[in-house]
């Protein structure tokens, strides 16, 4: 029993010392001291950042050997975020967040009407079947686009594809792929379907795809022109080359853009109702196509206005809505798609999903052009450059890869997509198909005319050189698209003005002239010099045709025929000359006889 009690109060005095003391902590194993547990992420993910680089441009898609071409190495894509199972990827510190959108001027916040068509600024819904990280060709955007451009990762985006990028849609002033980041389209157009039918076939549209880096074609139906739409031409066969194109480059993973060619015709309201039934038609079957934009006015010219091309879009664009109620729809602009600032006043509200687009030719439309395409930017209006060319305006002449390369990188830093013309061997400079080449696919470095080469190396991210080159010659005196000047055409040199009122000087060159159909057509340059020492706030010149003649086309001024006399003044962007400076880039064409 003491024993029993011994032990017993031994105990009692082992735990009231324990209750009176400090308690030893456990020592912590390496690694865990201090430190929470780190959340678990959806997917298995840990909590740190996620690498940002993406796949290699055309990774996933097998090509034929390009050693015929000489195709430099693609380059690397620009960042794109990993694929993720987390629900809001983690914030890219590096890059700020543009503000928002307050639209294009003159928009307000209207529903959309009931037909359909995405008002910008709204995203479009994600398809599960989308995911962001396999989309080459794109880049982050707010979630309302508008006069900011986002932050755009160094280097180039390669061209959007139909299987990464979806369906398009216009948000703000960006087109953008289905899962809403701003994307970038660069291909090549064709000539008439009337007239280079050939091009059009599935070899040909594989290896532009595929080779080159095209990642649009643009089929360009002419409306007016010998063989066109309105003007006799074979409507069964242009709407199957219209649909074959559009299957051929949707099995070469392009998109399409299926193209209304006004041109001599000028106001796309003369021929209204053969745009409305046609688009009617075409917007049925093709639908469901996923890779097809409708430009429904290629170059609205010859003084016709802004509000004649808006009224005529509104109805052509609901005629298209009426079946394929989101496409993006491309509407051109006055003066062969160069005055964007009329657009950016009265934009189109109405519907969604629409583009104006501007073209330009390298060796006639510099500066001057290019700021009045960033100006329409800045004011928010989402620009498409349907058709481009490095020679001069006619679609021949000098070639100038130094200005094409300005216009390449500013279309790159705004992210603006660019179609080139022309897919055909036409004997002109703008043409990317040597004219002694028969060939419809298959092509070598010798098949390509020094466009297509500049083209080549465009579209895989190379500069291209040498800088100029003079215009090739045509293989007959009389192909109508040759550069040869015929003798007795006036063309004084630049250093003996042809005429001026004191303040003003002005030079007038010959340039190019062919015949065709007993008539002698001549392409002429025009030049004028401010010859005081203030700025002048206007100009005008007036060169003598010497004869009789008729104004067949003009560019960068209004023209006005007086008897054998042409009066020229500024058109709204070129009126204005520094002190002893210059206007350069106007042109015209005139025929005799």
């Amino acid at each position: 029993m003491r024993r029993l009690i011994a032990a017993a109060l031994a105990l009692l005095l082992v735990l009231a010392g324990c209750a009176g003391g400090t308690a030893t902590p456990i020592a912590p194993e390496d690694g865990d001291a201090g430190a929470p547990e780190a959340p678990a992420l959806p997917g298995g993910q840990s909590g740190a950042p996620t690498d940002k680089s993406g796949p290699e441009a055309g990774d996933g898609q097998t090509s034929p050997e390009k050693d015929d071409l000489d195709i430099p190495e693609s380059p690397e894509a620009p960042g794109l975020p990993d694929d993720s199972d987390t629900a809001s990827p983690p914030d890219d510190s590096d890059t700020p967040n543009p503000p928002e959108d307050e639209g294009a001027p003159g928009t307000e916040n209207k529903p959309l009407p009931e037909d359909g068509g995405q008002k910008a600024g709204d995203v479009p819904d994600i398809p599960d079947t989308v995911n962001p990280a396999d989309a080459p060709g794109t880049v982050d955007i707010p979630e309302k686009g508008g006069g900011e451009k986002p932050d755009i990762p160094s280097g180039r985006l390669p061209g959007a594809r139909p299987s990464s990028a979806g369906k398009l849609a216009v948000n703000g002033r960006y087109l953008v792929s289905q899962d809403g980041r701003a994307v970038q389209l660069r291909g090549v157009s064709t000539h008439g379907l009337a007239w280079y039918p050939q091009y059009v076939n599935g070899q040909l549209f594989r290896e532009l795809s595929e080779d080159w880096g095209c990642s649009a074609v643009r089929l360009a139906l002419y409306t007016q022109e010998y063989g066109g739409w309105c003007s006799g031409g074979d409507r069964e066969a242009l709407l199957k080359l219209i649909y074959d194109g559009v299957r051929y480059a949707s099995e070469s993973d392009m998109y399409a853009i299926v193209d209304w060619h006004i041109l001599s015709d000028g106001d796309p309201n003369t021929h209204r109702s053969e745009a409305l039934d046609f688009f009617r038609t075409v917007s049925r079957e093709l639908k469901d196509s996923g890779n097809v934009l409708y430009e429904i006015c290629n170059e609205p010219n010859g003084g016709v206005t802004w509000a004649s091309v808006r009224s005529y879009a509104l109805e052509v664009i609901a005629a298209i809505r009426e079946n394929d109620p989101d496409a993006v729809i491309l509407v051109g602009t006055p003066n062969w798609c160069q005055y964007l600032d009329e657009a950016v006043k009265d934009p189109i509200t109405e519907y969604g999903n629409i583009m104006y687009t501007l073209h330009f030719y390298a060796a006639t439309h510099t500066d001057s052009l290019r700021k009045t395409m960033l100006d329409a930017l800045d004011a928010g209006l989402p620009v498409f450059v349907s058709e481009f060319g490095i020679c001069d305006a006619s679609g021949n002449g000098r070639i100038d890869e130094a200005e094409a390369d300005k216009w390449m990188e500013e279309l790159d830093l705004n992210t603006v997509s660019a179609v080139m013309w022309s897919l055909s061997n036409k004997a002109e400079s703008a043409s990317i198909i040597s004219s002694s080449c028969q060939k419809t696919s298959g092509f070598t470095q010798d098949d390509l005319s020094q466009a297509g080469r500049w083209l080549l190396k465009a579209l895989n991210g190379e500069p291209s050189a040498p800088e100029t080159q003079e215009p090739r010659k045509p293989e007959t005196p009389t192909d109508p698209s040759g550069p040869e000047v015929l003798p007795g055409i006036p063309g004084p040199s630049f250093d003996e003005p042809s005429g001026g009122d004191g303040e003003v000087s002005w030079v007038l060159e010959a340039v190019n002239s062919w015949e065709s159909g007993g008539r002698r057509y001549c392409q002429y340059a025009l030049t004028v010099v401010n010859e005081t020492d203030r700025e002048l706030s206007t100009w005008s010149a007036e060169p003598d045709m010497g004869g009789e003649f008729a104004l067949e086309s003009f560019w960068n001024g209004v023209f006005e025929v007086s008897g054998n006399k042409i009066n020229v003044t500024p058109a709204d962007y070129n009126s204005v000359i520094p002190a002893r400076g210059s206007v350069r880039d106007i042109g015209f064409i005139v025929s005799f006889g």
